[in-house]
């Protein structure tokens, strides 16, 4: 079994947004229970999935997907980064 494991932001752009999964799921074409495997870290989408979520939320694909885990909102790191 792998252990590769990808990060997601799909939650938060959804909730950003006011999107709901059902929504994302209807614009991407797929069932609204794959949207909740993938904000749960359950299922990792293929590169075509991953490029549509970031073409349909309008920000790079790696904005939204990391092999390393996202720093916490309000974390010194993140704040750092988005202080430029």
């Amino acid at each position: 079994m792998s252990s590769e494991i990808t990060y997601n932001r799909i939650a938060m752009l959804r909730a950003e947004r006011k999107v709901s999964r059902r929504e994302l799921a209807d614009a991407l074409g797929v069932h609204y229970q794959t949207v909740g495997y993938l904000e749960r870290g359950e299922y990792s989408p293929s590169l075509f999935l991953a490029l549509r979520i970031a073409a349909y939320f309008e920000v790079p694909v790696e904005v939204i997907f990391s092999t390393d885990p996202f720093p916490r909102l309000g974390s010194a790191s993140a704040e750092g980064a988005s202080a430029g």
